[in-house]
């Protein structure tokens, strides 16, 4: 990888115009020459296109798709940066993050790299900051620790055949961890605030009952599928696969509190 590698930023977009210009300025704002902004929008009927029209340098189709995850896929296909990052259109990032990520993918032995954030609410006010726990293979089959928006790979990563996988509507970030981790590729922690994540009415996996059943239906898919713990499609698979995320979150709690595992910042 040379020292100044192109980045492409991937980008899906419906009816996003209260926020994708905050996300495409975000990008801009890193200064960094070498890059390219890959907008897949799924048909917006609101102001977005209008938005996009402004801003030459982006590359963009807006077109009907099979959701979040295909649009993911079809920018990932479209890039040719030898570092891409998947950054949601009502997300932005931190200034200086480019840099970071350079930094840290010019390492041969690392294949991709992610970081803190921190939530903001609809106006962007910070509601809440994450310091994220350290790389974790066996634990990515349960909980999804990796936040997207910070999230860095290398293109070897989907020059492999490695996507996101349309089957899955909520916990497709989490599964695309899950399958990069089980390839042998190293995925590792930046302990630097890369981005903001938004929460607002339009966010699809705000917190629900039938939300929070997709993620169980959607992560024995995962575990069954990536870890070595086999768990049956019904209430005892479901109350096995939930008795081990509560483990595992006792085990994050644990490791936060004492700075130790997971939680222990290198030197």
């Amino acid at each position: 990888m040379v020292n100044r590698p192109k980045i492409s930023i991937v980008t899906p977009s419906y009816n996003s115009g209260l926020y994708i210009e905050e996300a495409i300025q975000s990008v801009l704002a890193q200064e960094y020459k070498n890059f390219e902004h890959i907008i897949i929008d799924g048909g917006s009927t609101d102001n977005t296109l209008d938005i996009l029209i402004k801003y030459p340098h982006l590359i963009w189709v807006s077109e009907s798709d099979e959701g979040q995850s295909d649009a993911i896929n079809k920018g990932f296909k479209l890039a040719i940066g030898e570092i891409i990052g998947w950054l949601n259109s009502d997300d932005f990032y931190l200034p200086g993050t480019f840099e970071v990520v350079v930094h840290e993918l010019n390492n041969h032995i690392v294949d991709a790299i992610y970081g803190n954030y921190r939530d903001i609410d609809s106006c962007g006010n910070i509601t809440k900051e994450y310091i994220t726990q350290n790389s974790s293979k066996w634990m990515s089959h349960y909980i999804c620790y990796i936040p997207s928006t910070t999230f860095f790979f290398k293109r070897i990563i989907i020059d492999q055949g490695i996507l996101i996988d349309k089957d899955f509507h909520i916990t497709m970030d989490k599964e695309f961890f899950a399958h990069i981790f089980h390839a042998g590729y190293n995925i590792q922690k930046v302990n630097t605030f890369l981005a903001h994540f938004r929460w607002h009415d339009g966010n699809k996996s705000k917190p629900s009952k039938e939300i929070l059943n997709i993620r169980y239906i959607e992560g024995i898919k995962i575990a069954n599928r990536y870890g070595r713990i086999r768990f049956s499609k019904n209430l005892v698979g479901v109350f096995l696969y939930r008795s081990i995320m509560i483990l595992c979150a006792v085990e994050r709690a644990f490791s936060r509190y004492f700075g130790i595992g997971i939680y222990k910042v290198s030197l």
